[in-house]
């Protein structure tokens, strides 16, 4: 845990897998997870919730699993699906995660392979 005053902070994250298979949707989601907890200095511990969506092309697998592989088994972890809209990026995950930190920290939301395009805004700060 950080030390200091603590706040509670959301930050989002998103990635791309090429096929919607098992081991792709759970590499895809480990690769995230590890991500975001290496640039913003997370552990399961810090972790109050996660929400993962996926785009209607993916039902291999939940994500969650990826992250309980992680060491999140004691973090409230949902899945869920995200709304279909017509033109949208396809085989996307993505995760909303509530944790706490320094109130000093700042989130760093990651974004990765073809999910960079989501959040061009953010690309400076990955």
């Amino acid at each position: 845990m950080i030390s200091g005053r603590m706040r509670l902070f959301a930050l989002r994250g998103a990635t791309t897998v090429d096929r919607n298979e098992s081991q792709a949707i759970l590499g895809a989601t480990e690769w995230l997870m590890r991500e975001i907890m290496v640039r913003n200095e997370l552990g399961p511990d810090d972790v109050v919730s996660c929400i993962f969506t996926l785009t209607a092309d993916l039902d291999a697998e939940f994500p969650a699993v990826a992250a309980r592989q992680l060491g999140f088994d004691r973090v409230p972890l949902m899945c869920a699906k995200e709304v279909d809209v017509p033109g949208a990026l396809p085989r996307v995950i993505r995760v909303l995660i509530h944790y706490y930190a320094d109130e000093q920290h700042v989130a760093r939301h990651v974004y990765l392979g073809e999910a960079r395009s989501l959040r061009a805004d953010l690309e400076s700060a990955q």
